[in-house]
């Protein structure tokens, strides 16, 4: 853990407010200029907070028949998007505010990138690799924006459920309170085996918290899958951790070489900060949603629940007895009618083995789910959680 770092440190703040008696002083700036990049903002911000909401709406529809529809959704958005960023880029910005101009330029840039490879034609074997890189860009785009919403409170709010955006202001850091919070990494992004953590900026040691270890898809990192889970874990006060499997995808045919790890995580965190023992969930999609059947099964794990999301039962979960100890463990069980590599009967399967093994099992099959992450889903899953004793 010696590499752990708060990514949270440094982030450029300050308001971008152009009103004479708000704005930033700056020797080298007269009032039009800050003026002007308060416009040029005003102008980005909007269109990249709708890319954002554009690109996750089609991460969550993306499904073969559907592509082409797709296209041509995000087509002018993108032609949006770049048109908001060549008018930012014309812009000199105030010397005080040229961390937060590169940062906001570089969360476009993402984003016209992730909307380009799912709308740029190219050969259709690339397709998948396509995606999974234009998911990428999208988890890098919202990586460089979330620094600014102290700067930005429509930037905050597209980071907090519609619940709490009337109260943005009770999701920070409370005065008098001085606590290890915010974004942290162990390693490299680029690097396997480590994990991303989020720690809520309002976290308050004095009660314990719910503890969230979500696990990415095949060919995934943890820095990634993170922000399927951060506007919920902001808005419902719950810890965050994303880790990173050791190889592309998890160890599934040996659950204990990745599965020892992630539980020494889990409980290195609850070491850290005070967790609710009684609360701490396992899921994930796809690989990693079938990697949580595999490690939250298994014997003296630290995990209370467990929501697989399109992901199988894995034959392993026989040989090492994982079926033994699913009795009266709750189970959401998610799994989308359309999946094209899991095929749902294979779901409906496992939620019948897992009922005969007495688990609590709740299996939500969703109509219109391919292959893809029903982020929708993530607030009933924290709200089950909370509800059914584990």
């Amino acid at each position: 853990m010696s590499e752990f770092e708060n990514r949270s440190v440094g982030a450029p703040g300050g308001s971008i407010s152009t009103d004479e008696d708000n704005a930033p002083g700056d020797a080298d700036s007269n009032h039009e200029d800050r003026e002007a990049f308060g416009e040029a903002v005003g102008r980005l911000g909007p269109v990249l907070l709708g890319a954002l909401d554009a690109l996750e709406y089609a991460f969550r529809h993306l499904h073969p028949p559907q592509f082409s529809e797709l296209r041509l959704r995000l087509a002018p958005v993108r032609v949006a998007l770049d048109d908001a960023r060549s008018s930012f880029a014309e812009i000199t910005a105030p010397a005080t505010l040229d961390a937060f101009r590169v940062r906001l330029g570089e969360a476009a840039q993402f984003a016209s990138e992730s909307l380009g490879g799912l709308v740029d034609p190219g050969a259709p074997e690339q397709g998948a690799m396509r995606a999974i890189r234009a998911m990428h860009q999208h988890a890098r785009s919202q990586a460089q924006l979330y620094p600014l919403r102290d700067a930005l409170p429509p930037v905050s709010s597209y980071f907090a459920e519609p619940h709490c955006r009337d109260r943005l202001e009770s999701l920070e850091a409370r005065e008098g309170i001085d606590e290890r919070v915010g974004l942290f990494r162990s390693g490299e992004i680029a690097a396997r085996g480590g994990f991303d953590l989020y720690v809520p900026e309002s976290y308050d040691a004095s009660e314990p918290w719910p503890l969230v270890v979500a696990l990415h898809g095949g060919s995934g990192n943890g820095a990634d899958f993170l922000w399927s889970w951060l506007r919920e874990a902001r808005s419902r006060r719950f810890l965050l951790m994303a880790p990173t499997s050791r190889d592309s995808t998890w160890s599934l045919h040996a659950p204990e070489l990745d599965g020892e790890v992630l539980i020494k995580l889990t409980q290195w965190v609850m070491a850290k900060w005070r967790v609710d023992s009684g609360h701490v969930l396992l899921t994930g999609l796809s690989d990693g949603a079938t990697m949580t059947l595999l490690t939250g099964l298994a014997q003296d794990t630290p995990y209370t629940h467990l929501a697989p999301v399109s992901g199988v039962l894995h034959p392993m979960n026989f040989a090492i007895g994982n079926l033994d100890r699913a009795r009266d463990k709750p189970i959401y069980l998610v799994h989308g009618a359309l999946d094209w590599l899991f095929p749902v009967a294979l779901a409906q399967e496992a939620a019948r083995v897992l009922e005969d093994a007495h688990a609590k099992i709740l299996y939500r099959e969703i109509e219109d789910l391919s292959h893809t992450y029903p982020r929708e889903e993530n607030a009933r899953i924290v709200e089950w959680m909370l509800d059914v004793q584990g």
